[in-house]
């Protein structure tokens, strides 16, 4: 494996930096467009609400231009794309890396996708994810009924508070003092 010089690096690096002030100045403005940092980027080919519309993911490794980008159609905007539609697009894409190995090719491959997108989704049929929801009896579970807690009126709930256990002693805390209404009230003044 041949290791690549310090002149390398600094060459496809000041290569990168050209390019990036070109997609910037060329795409300024432009919705379809993201720089996701200074070495990756997306382009959406296509309308948001377009069914044939996709979005490109596409990263420079440290030696690009001279090294090819990796491309991806991962992203969750492109779930509803066929595996074998994605493979056809990034096959594709990966034709025009290798006619432009050692250029800028950003431009190059994002104007192809767009001219070609027509070509690419042809045989497009949209990947359809159902959702199933499920009942308790669909699970043939057992049916549980949920308890529901006995609404007592003010005068039952004083009589529940005043009734003795079976030594005729009040049940624990009848003579709790509520420390929050003691906070409020506040204690005796000393002179």
């Amino acid at each position: 494996m041949r290791r690549t010089s310090w002149k390398e690096i600094m060459t496809a690096n000041e290569d990168q930096e050209m390019e990036l002030e070109a997609l910037r100045s060329i795409y300024e403005g432009d919705e379809r467009f993201k720089e996701v940092s200074p070495v990756s980027f997306q382009f959406r080919i296509g309308e948001h609400d377009d069914s044939k519309a996709f979005i490109l993911d596409i990263s420079w490794p440290e030696m690009y231009p001279e090294t090819a980008p990796d491309i991806s159609l991962d992203g969750f905007f492109n779930k509803k794309i066929s595996p074998e539609t994605k493979q056809l697009i990034i096959s594709g894409l990966e034709e025009q890396v290798e006619a432009n190995l050692g250029t800028a090719m950003m431009y190059t491959l994002f104007e192809w996708a767009k001219d070609n997108q027509e070509t690419l989704m042809e045989n497009h049929q949209a990947v359809v994810t159902t959702v199933t929801l499920m009942s308790n009896s669909d699970l043939n579970a057992p049916a549980r009924k949920k308890e529901k807690k006995e609404q007592l009126t003010k005068s039952q709930k004083r009589k529940i508070t005043c009734r003795t256990d079976n030594k005729g002693e009040l049940p624990r805390g009848w003579d709790w003092v509520d420390v929050i209404k003691l906070s409020r009230t506040g204690g005796k003044e000393e002179d």
